[in-house]
């Protein structure tokens, strides 16, 4: 298993991303209608808004998994902001990066997965939305149009644009 390497900005990532006041706060209507619209949408067991944090990735919303969080060094999302488009493993066994990852060699026995990095205004990779199915997939052009189009709207409920001023 391969963990992914930190980026070179964490620092600031780190800052940004706890500067959202996000982290640890109950679910959120908002965020959850993403996740339940993106599991039926793409008819996976599992649709996340992952943020990674300095040991650990926590689901700000979760449809499909039985956790709120795991390890970052087992995280796919930890690879994930890593770059700036949607990161796509069409079968985590044929990929030497997560083939002998625990959630792919135990519960809950991932196999495919899509993150698209939620990158705040300032440039800075704070998580994921992602999917994740327990079958080797890959996802067209069309499905990752609409996964970016999702998670823009991610962020922009992360980062919602300054109220334009009553007249």
């Amino acid at each position: 298993m391969l963990t992914a390497p930190i980026p070179d900005n964490e620092t600031q990532r780190l800052a940004a991303l706890r500067a959202l006041l996000i982290l640890d706060t109950p679910p959120e209507e908002r965020f959850d209608k993403v996740v339940a619209f993106a599991q039926a949408e793409f008819d996976v067991p599992v649709a996340l808004i992952s943020l990674v944090d300095s040991e650990r990735q926590w689901f700000k919303a979760n449809a499909g998994l039985p956790m709120c969080q795991t390890a970052r060094g087992i995280s796919f999302c930890g690879h994930a902001i890593l770059q700036p488009d949607i990161l796509v493993v069409p079968d985590a066994l044929a990929d030497a990066r997560f083939a002998d990852n625990p959630m792919v060699t135990g519960e809950p026995h991932v196999r495919s997965y899509a993150g698209a990095p939620l990158i705040a205004p300032s440039g800075l990779a704070l998580g994921t939305l992602c999917l994740i199915d327990y079958r080797p997939r890959q996802f067209d052009a069309v499905e990752l149009t609409i996964l970016a189009t999702l998670r823009d709207l991610v962020v922009q409920e992360l980062y919602p644009p300054a109220e334009a001023p009553h007249v």
